[in-house]
């Protein structure tokens, strides 16, 4: 089982992240967070819109886990392409950057703070995805920062661009 220090070591680093990204993010240009375009075909704006899809339904899961019945079928939105769904669902592309970011800011520091005040009695408890694979909630909270951070490259490489 992993520890609740683990988890801390992970919503620090998060918050670390947070803090030295958002005024590199808000510093952007338009040209940059609307222009360029990773492999997968998402903007600046696009990655950061999905990283706030991906607090949002990370916090909702973790929120079931601690009550609803284990194993959880839960909608997933990060397979069979409905990610993409919700970035253009929601017009991501045409957000206001700076409401964006703080969005995302936000979303995040509260994600951190349902981590830090999850059931511990509930970490094995594990959900369905859409490609049938079980992922207890421990894991999944591990692998937020995983998530975060390749993002976040992606966000760099783009910025990186000349």
């Amino acid at each position: 089982m992993c520890s609740l220090k683990e988890f801390e070591l992970n919503n620090q680093e998060l918050l670390t992240l947070i803090e030295e990204w958002e005024p590199r993010l808000l510093a952007l240009k338009e040209e940059n967070i609307a222009g360029r375009r990773n492999s997968q075909n998402r903007t600046i704006r696009q990655i950061v819109g999905h990283l706030v899809d991906s607090a949002s339904n990370n916090t909702h899961r973790i929120i079931h886990l601690q009550y609803q019945p284990s194993p959880l079928v839960f909608p997933d939105y990060a397979n069979l392409g409905n990610n993409d769904r919700w970035i253009a669902i929601q017009h991501y592309q045409q957000e206001n950057w700076n409401d964006l970011v703080q969005l995302w800011k936000y979303s995040n520091i509260h994600l951190v703070h349902v981590i830090r005040n999850v059931n511990p009695e509930k970490l094995d408890n594990f959900w369905i995805t859409a490609l049938k694979k079980e992922v207890p909630l421990k894991t999944m909270i591990i692998d937020y920062l995983r998530h975060f951070k390749l993002h976040l490259g992606e966000i760099e490489e783009l910025i990186n661009l000349s």
